[in-house]
């Protein structure tokens, strides 16, 4: 594991930066590093308001979406909400189909099947809209490539409106309107949306049309966080703005939904952490497998008893997804040293018969052990589906694209995408991918690395900094918790191994004469030696807040530890 330590801004702007908001220049060096160079950047930073959200009709084509949908109303058209089976689709299709719901009845929705129909827009969803008399199909998370399916779709009399956030490809589908602040032709000040991040600006204009302010659309943003948090999308501008009073909604007032999976597992107050692995992978489990629809039902239900008789159906299914994604990577590391492939710089392994469902989550285990671009293939139909992940550094869409020949069909991000291939092909793409990824990842990407923000004596470690540091939250890519660097520790004695295979260390650590603080690292049993006898050592670690027995107290978590030199 190594150790990178940010450079360090120059000494005059964190002066000056330090001096404007009257903080210590530690604090001021994190907020240049974040890109806060100003007091007022400080200020939307510390203080986000839902003022500062832009106004949606700086995307290009919502004019057309409004227009179109309000038609759609006016002239009592049967309208669908589409999305993908993923967090991020689920929630952006109860946000979007509970809104118009709220004012208008002829609204459905619909989930492709992950397993019968696959990724993004389907030929079948198409086909259901149209025996139902539906005319207008909003698509959310999806559709930037559904070219021939517009067309299709088309063809019998069924406008589109795409909401997604996917990079496009060269041509665009001929919808209505395409709303995507990664067009090219789209100004929008912001793209780093995610899918029910573009749905709320849909419901925002069209509740601008109507009179609304943005405080009566508050109440939607608990979908719209939770969609931020599981998408891993950056934690900067509108993004944090709507995770932030997100949050808030989570915490006081949820849907019956959401307040169902929170109650199944009794914790009061959530972090963004919470979300993304309390709420977002119980959502997730259903479309993994059951079906998606089961996840838009929980989140659009506000009769909080059937709320939670679907959130411990949810529960059921998410029990079922860890047994198999535990098994699926056991088989999957079996795969890889029975073949002699811990030597290449990608993983690509193949099963029929796993769980199209986890697959995602087995390539990120994978990681874990191999830190290597990965893609874990299943069986899907009469073609070979795969996820893929990817490492710091290393854009694994781009590989896709250099070795797209083989391919039927691919989507994603830089870190996370799904593509499809017939059998016959599988071979020569995985050959393709792995001289792709050779010839261009830098090895540095190949070793796993925790970025330092800053080196700090435990004594800076103040009441003040705490509640400074509270106020970067929400934390997410681009706004991560900060990691701070303190050399010169020792442990006073009650340093021990924990949990049931002793893979965790608890320490007491102290520097010079400072005070103790307890310190927890999970997965670095190994290296408790480093600490024993009194021996100095150094460590990487985040401060968070430890709740036991109502008692609230400060601990380091540790991230990684290395004997002092």
């Amino acid at each position: 594991m190594r150790w990178t330590i940010k450079p360090k801004p120059e000494a005059s702007q964190i002066k000056t930066l330090a001096q404007a908001l009257n903080v210590e220049e530690y604090i001021a060096s994190l907020l240049l590093q974040r890109g806060i160079e100003t007091y007022e950047d400080a200020r939307q930073f510390f203080r986000p308001s839902l003022d500062d959200l832009h106004d949606p009709y700086l995307m290009k084509d919502m004019d057309l979406a409004v227009s179109r949908i309000e038609k759609a109303i006016a002239n009592n058209e049967n309208i669908m909400v589409f999305g993908d089976y993923d967090v991020d689709g689920t929630t952006a299709v109860s946000l979007v189909a509970s809104y118009l719901k709220s004012y208008y009845t002829n609204v459905a929705t619909y989930i492709p099947d992950r397993y019968d129909e696959g990724y993004g827009v389907s030929f079948k969803g198409i086909d259901y809209a149209d025996d139902n008399g539906i005319s207008l199909i909003i698509a959310l998370d999806c559709g930037i490539k559904s070219i021939d399916h517009v067309a299709y779709a088309k063809e019998r009399n069924i406008d589109f409106i795409i909401c997604d956030h996917h990079r496009p490809g060269e041509f665009l589908p001929e919808a209505v309107s395409v709303l995507d602040p990664k067009r090219e032709d789209c100004t929008y000040p912001y793209d780093e949306l995610c899918g029910c991040g573009i749905g709320f600006k849909l419901i925002q204009a069209l509740g601008k049309n109507k009179g609304e302010s943005i405080e009566d659309l508050v109440p939607y943003l608990d979908l719209v966080a939770t969609a931020i948090a599981a998408d891993i999308v950056p934690m900067t501008g509108e993004n944090r703005i709507l995770a932030k009073f997100g949050l808030e909604v989570i915490n006081s007032n949820p849907r019956p939904g959401i307040k169902a999976l929170i109650h199944q597992v009794k914790k009061k107050v959530l972090d963004i952490t919470d979300v993304v692995f309390i709420i977002a992978p119980r959502i997730n489990a259903a479309g993994r497998i059951k079906h998606g629809n089961h996840a838009v039902e929980l989140l659009s239900e506000f009769d909080f008893d059937q709320a939670v008789q679907f959130a411990s159906e949810i529960e059921k299914y998410n029990v079922d997804r860890k047994e198999l994604d535990k098994q699926i990577t056991i088989e999957a590391l079996n795969q890889i040293q029975d073949n002699a492939e811990d030597k290449r710089f990608s993983t690509v392994v193949y099963h029929e018969s796993w769980h199209k469902g986890v697959i995602g989550i087995v390539a990120s285990r994978l990681i874990e052990t191999y830190y290597r671009p990965t893609l874990v293939f299943t069986k899907s139909g009469d073609k070979l589906a795969a996820s893929a992940r990817s490492v710091k550094g290393f854009d694994v869409y781009n590989a896709l694209e250099a070795c797209s020949e083989h391919l039927e069909q691919f989507g994603g991000h830089m870190y996370a995408a799904g593509l499809t291939l017939k059998e016959e092909n599988y071979h020569n793409f995985k050959n393709a991918f792995e001289e792709t990824v050779k010839n261009t990842i830098h090895e540095d990407s190949l070793m796993p690395e925790i970025q330092v923000d800053a080196e700090i004596e435990l004594s800076d470690i103040t009441p003040r900094f705490i509640r400074i540091l509270k106020q970067f939250e929400p934390f997410g890519p681009l706004n991560m918790t900060p990691v701070f660097l303190t050399k010169n520790l020792i442990d006073t004695g009650f340093g021990k191994k924990i949990g049931q295979a002793e893979e965790h260390i608890r320490l007491f650590v102290k520097q010079n004469n400072s005070e103790g603080i307890a310190a927890i690292g999970f997965g670095i049993g190994n290296k408790l030696d480093l600490t024993t006898n009194r021996q100095h050592f150094q460590a990487v670690y985040c401060i968070d807040e430890n709740e036991w027995n109502g008692n609230v107290s400060l601990q380091l978590r540790l991230k990684d530890i290395k004997e002092h030199y």
